[in-house]
């Protein structure tokens, strides 16, 4: 789900360090992630790790042989997230979010899911975490022309500026289908194999539930996407035992060792997204 800013932190279990909240009590922008963490996504933890160097230059970019130094640095990571120009209905959702104090998907999160849904020529979408409709309205651009998002969220208060968001889009009333509730106890209740993409962007913390959901829901060849899934550069941080770090890199592991289920890629976009294509049986 798209998060609340707090000043709350979740209490780490069986450490010192302090574990960034989740769902509906996320983490507070402080002066520590104005720089790196930007480009993955507006809230981070309290001491992030840092990736690579701040700034570069041409020679810095080339290595001792003269060849290309392999991985993005931070102006270029800042380029790709503002590759494309969005358009004004999700800019306008970015401003209700930002009014709301809620983080939405990053620019480049939202292109991908635009560019996912066209590819997968999505008529049926399951998004989890309406927000304040920025993902929703990038998945919408993305579908066919006949197709049905069906967007699911516990916080009234979000569907209503994302039914909104929506409406003032010019997007029809049945081609959207807010349910508000708890994801777990929603998906349960929706169709096998029904559906062509789901989008994951709830609390991590049950990560591994909703993909074994949108396992049963995607049709196969049916596309998975997870939000968050390098959760503020910590996931790569072999020392690292935050729980939401510890459930990512469960889910992450299971995903990628399910051979017979999914074929997965990681993307380094936004704060990482985990796509996976749903196999035949």
């Amino acid at each position: 789900m798209t998060t609340r800013k707090t000043t709350q932190k979740a209490a780490a279990t069986g450490s010192a360090a302090k574990t960034p909240a989740a769902g509906a009590g996320s983490t507070r922008k402080t002066a520590s992630s104005d720089r790196m963490h930007d480009i993955f996504a507006p809230t981070a933890p309290d001491t992030p790790p840092v990736l690579g160097p701040a700034e570069s230059t041409a020679d810095d970019a080339r290595s001792a042989a003269g060849a290309p130094v392999s991985g993005p640095d931070e102006a270029t990571w800042a380029y790709a997230e503002g590759f494309h120009r969005e358009r004004s209905e999700i800019a306008r959702a970015r401003e209700a979010a930002e009014q709301l104090d809620t983080v939405p998907v990053s620019p480049g999160v939202a292109s991908t899911l635009t560019f996912l849904a066209r590819a997968a020529r999505a008529r049926s979408v399951v998004e989890i975490g309406s927000g304040a409709g920025v993902s929703g309205l990038a998945l919408y651009a993305g579908m066919a022309p006949d197709g049905v998002l069906t967007s699911i969220d516990s916080d009234s208060e979000l569907q209503r500026v994302a039914r909104r968001m929506f409406r003032d889009a010019g997007i029809p009333s049945n081609r959207i289908r807010l349910i508000g509730g708890d994801a777990l106890t929603v998906m349960p209740k929706l169709s096998d194999a029904a559906y062509d993409l789901v989008f994951v962007d709830g609390d991590m913390l049950d990560c591994g539930e909703y993909i074994e959901q949108a396992q049963r829901l995607l049709r196969p060849d049916g596309v998975l996407v997870v939000n968050n899934a390098l959760w503020y550069n910590l996931v790569a941080d072999p020392e690292n035992e935050d729980n939401e770090t510890i459930v990512i890199r469960e889910a992450l592991d299971a995903v990628s060792s399910m051979d017979d289920a999914w074929v997965p890629a990681l993307l380094p976009v936004g704060n990482g997204l985990l796509v996976a294509s749903r196999r035949a049986s």
